[in-house]
């Protein structure tokens, strides 16, 4: 049987669709067409505000953005590359791949000659015939875009099974015989209809769509379904709720039967079991048109429903059926999946008793009771129906559970065959950053993986040694900023050099926020002999680990290798357009500094701060990144009312909220910052800091990047430098060091000892966020006073988060300022050690809740993503470094 790639598509971040993913929100407000809003937007020429449209999609779960600019006052071909071209240089927007939408086929190449990444194009279809099909194909090809097929021919849409059916297999076969159009880059639209018209041709209408589904899965392998979700309730504009509940149930089944995609608005969505009975079976009575007098029934609940809440079943007492104590497994498994760590101890005991009187071992505790528990816990996540929070909650039962029969297993000494592999985490030497690694391991916990965890900054010959003393089944490697990548090259490369290893060719798995499987394929997995396999996130963690210790191994390491093969091949053969450093400097931000005075700090040097409060600080956290740590999205606070994951949401967030109290009251986190103000002047792309009031004695200078991007004739290509005045102008600049502290090891080790991993990461995830919330709070004084350019600011903590303010604090590492080398001489002038702080060799910040970047105050300051620069840059940048092009390329793997 014919394995098919995955679909594969990007913006600046890597995307792939296949048969264990998800269900894939297209976010459709980018709709001229659909969103008058927007519409507005984009012709006023306000393009600011329609980026913010595109940015509140992706905030709100869009994985793709559908773009479409059909509007017969706009010129389509025109509007649709200049807001691509200014999306590309919008990273938080820029980094989901595009879905270019219209009806208009010169709109639609407007826009593949100029998006980045791989898009989508929505849609091609046989209505004008198979000449214009072929002919939009082969273009839609040439382009590497995937493409959204309708089924949609000469004769009309098709509107019923046999219509769709027939489209879809006749579109299919033109294309990957005639073409040789790769199947996984098919995305099937086989037409959603509104149910309950009253109209008896229409009574099939739901379900033909979900049969094409299945028949398109099974008959047309390799490709995609795709459709518009909201057209199914149609019927009942006006009532949102209870379209919301169609939705669902139509996404539910849809969903099972193979669905891929679809815009659909996902914020409102409710979970399907949470929907009344009666309301679920009128609904599906509809879809599968199950009666003569279900759209009849489905009208009157709606007329009588009045945006009433479904009301979520609860088990008062679980541990009792009329007043008798459930019996033990039960109890036991209820436990798990709940996360309830109340009883554990005194129902393993019990275990442990009731084992004994039945000849068993305490391991058969494990293997049955406990694992059958775990095991609803792993099937509830993968199916949607279990959250993060509650899955690392489920973990602590189980750690708990296991360490209360660990004497009765030590004395069987049989415990080691209880897992289902063993596998080693680190993350990499220069690296500290764990929260999202700690995550992976209690997934992988939970679905019974033994997990040696060696936590952070972990050097190859330890990750080596370990693994030959622990006889390890996989190694796994982590880390979160740029240079950990070259260091992944070198675990890859000693696992190649240690024959227990490479002769049993012990998979390695690499994740982590800079990795990609692009940069695995091409630039790790040539160093190891073995299986390398870039895995996204905690929830595909699983399914790796498990195919790598099944029968099924080899077919699925053949099916990585094959496909790394191919994306190193389309890496070679990628073309990044640029123009030339020398363009890209001729057309930099001129700003008219004879008519604009830079404004002087309330003082030079540098001002220590030590021990800010707490309770103050903690005013300005940023929620929303928190619930994102526990894959929970959406915006705060509108996430806590949220249908599918509020409930969730709300509990986490009052266990954040009594721990911030704890974490508040016994000051268990010390917050501390430096903040430094200096003279500073431009020279073309770099920044002069000078030391003394005369400007005579640089402190350093600070190399920076310009975009090299082709860009509308009006978007400049822009560098840092370009919001400094150049030399002969009395500008100045601000930088920033500052930490929550590493006064935490105690508590840590507290959390540890009561096997409480959801504590861990919920505190190590609050000194993040207080992290940043201290560099919010200092932005804002020195907006306000220490520097004082914006005295008469009175932002609300909203316009904080959203950068509604003048100026900026662009961070070493980051899209403006990828280079993290300026971190050496930024610590140096403003003795960061100070306050605690140091750099590892790789420059990442220590402790890991902390923080550094510059000030810039310029009205005209803004952040932007450097991208890809040319070698021609490189190598003038290298020059001026005074090193060679190689060791400047090493901290720069993702803009080369």
């Amino acid at each position: 049987m014919t394995t098919y790639p995955p679909l594969k598509l990007s913006g600046l971040e890597h995307f792939e669709i296949d048969r264990s993913s998800l269900f894939v929100n297209i976010g459709e407000r980018t709709n001229v067409t659909g969103s008058k809003v927007f519409a507005q937007n984009i012709i006023n020429g306000d393009y600011d505000s329609a980026l913010k449209i595109a940015r509140q999609q992706i905030e709100n779960g869009a994985q793709l953005i559908d773009i479409n600019m059909d509007e017969a006052m706009l010129d389509g071909p025109k509007v649709m590359t200049d807001f691509l071209n200014l999306i590309a240089s919008e990273p938080d927007i820029a980094k989901v791949p595009i879905v270019i939408d219209s009806s208009n086929w010169q709109i639609i190449e407007a826009g593949l000659r100029c998006v980045q990444g791989k898009s989508i194009v929505n849609s091609i279809s046989l209505k004008e015939g198979e000449v214009a099909f072929l002919h939009q194909a082969k273009l839609v090809r040439r382009y590497g875009a995937a493409c959204i097929v309708m089924a949609f021919d000469e004769a009309g849409q098709a509107d019923s099974y046999h219509r769709k059916i027939e489209i879809c297999q006749r579109a299919y076969t033109i294309l990957t015989q005639e073409i040789d159009f790769p199947p996984e880059d098919i995305i099937f639209d086989p037409n959603i209809f509104a149910i309950a018209t009253g109209i008896e041709e229409h009574k099939n209408y739901a379900l033909d769509y979900i049969k094409a589904i299945t028949w398109i899965k099974e008959n047309l392998p390799g490709t995609k379904v795709s459709g518009g979700i909201s057209n199914v309730s149609f019927s009942f504009r006006g009532n949102n709720h209870f379209r919301e509940l169609i939705h669902s149930v139509f996404l539910f089944h849809a969903i099972k039967a193979g669905l891929d995609m679809g815009i659909v608005n996902a914020g409102p969505l409710i979970s399907y079991e949470s929907i009344r009975q009666d309301l679920r079976d009128a609904i599906e009575a509809v879809i599968f048109n199950r009666s003569d007098d279900a759209v009849e029934t489905l009208l009157g609940l709606a007329q009588t429903y009045q945006s009433e809440k479904s009301v979520q079943p609860t088990l008062l007492n679980w541990r009792f059926n009329h007043q008798e104590l459930l019996p033990n497994p039960q109890r036991l498994a209820y436990a798990l999946v709940h996360g309830i760590s109340d009883f554990i101890e005194e129902d393993i005991h019990e275990a442990l008793t009731l084992a004994e009187q039945e000849n068993r071992s305490a391991l058969s505790i494990i293997e049955t009771d406990l694992m059958a528990g775990m095991s609803q816990v792993g099937d509830l996540f993968a199916e949607g129906k279990l959250f993060l929070p509650q899955v690392v909650k489920s973990a602590r039962v189980m750690k708990l559970a296991v360490h209360f029969l660990m004497p009765a297993l030590e004395k069987e000494r049989s415990n080691q065959n209880a897992f289902q592999g063993k596998i080693l985490l680190a993350t990499v030497k220069g690296d500290v950053h764990d929260i999202g690694k700690n995550i992976v391991a209690v997934v992988l916990q939970c679905n019974n993986f033994e997990i040696i965890n060696m936590g952070v900054m972990v050097p190859a010959h330890q990750i080596i040694q370990t693994a030959l003393q622990e006889q390890v089944d996989m190694i796994g490697l982590s880390g979160l900023i740029t240079p950990s990548l070259a260091e992944m090259e070198y675990v890859a490369k000693e696992m190649s050099n240690t024959p227990w290893i490479e002769s049993r060719k012990i998979p390695l798995l690499i994740g982590g926020a800079t990795t990609s499987k692009v940069h695995t394929a091409v630039k790790i997995a040539p160093h190891y002999t073995g299986p390398t396999v870039y895995v996204a996130d905690a929830s595909r963690a699983v399914g790796v680990a498990q195919k790598l210790m099944s029968s099924l191994k080899q077919d699925f390491i053949d099916e990585v290798v094959s496909e790394q093969a191919r994306l190193k091949n389309l890496h070679a053969q990628k073309v990044t357009h640029l123009i030339s450093y020398e363009e890209a400097k001729k057309r930099r931000l001129v700003i008219d500094w004879t008519q604009y005075t830079p404004p002087k700090p309330k003082f030079l040097g540098n001002r220590t701060l030590n021990n800010l409060d707490l309770a103050t600080i903690a005013k300005y956290i940023d929620w929303g990144p928190f619930f994102q740590t526990w894959d929970l999205h959406g915006n705060f606070p509108k996430i806590l009312q949220d249908p599918l994951v509020g409930e969730q949401a709300q509990k986490v967030y009052q266990d954040a909220q009594a721990m911030l109290d704890r974490i508040i009251h016994y000051k268990w986190l010390s917050l501390k910052a430096i903040v430094g103000f200096y003279g500073a002047n431009s020279q073309e792309e770099d920044i002069i800091i000078w030391h003394d009031a005369k400007r005579q004695n640089p402190a350093f200078v600070w190399y920076g990047l310009r975009q090299q991007i082709p860009k509308p004739a009006l978007n400049p290509n822009l560098c840092l430098s370009d919001f400094i005045a150049p030399i002969g102008y009395q500008d100045y600049i601000g930088m920033f060091a500052l930490t929550a502290g590493d006064a935490t090891s105690s508590i840590l080790r507290e959390f540890e000892a009561q096997h409480n991993d959801y504590d861990i990461i919920l505190f190590k995830s609050l000194s993040d966020r207080l992290a940043e919330a201290l560099a919010e709070y200092l932005h804002e004084r020195v907006r306000k006073d220490f520097w004082g350019y914006a005295k008469e600011e009175n932002s609300s903590l909203a316009d904080l988060i959203q950068e509604k303010y003048q100026g900026i604090r662009p961070a070493p590492g980051y899209p403006s300022c990828p280079d993290h080398q300026v971190k050496e001489a930024m610590f140096t002038q403003l003795d960061g050690t100070a306050i605690g702080l140091s750099l590892t060799e790789n420059l990442a910040m220590s402790p890991a809740s902390s923080i550094c970047g510059f000030y810039f105050s310029h009205p005209q300051s803004k952040y932007f993503n450097v991208g890809k620069i040319g070698e021609d840059q490189l190598r003038k940048l290298a020059h001026k470094q005074g090193s060679t092009q190689e060791k400047t390329a090493f901290w720069l793997p993702n803009n080369l």
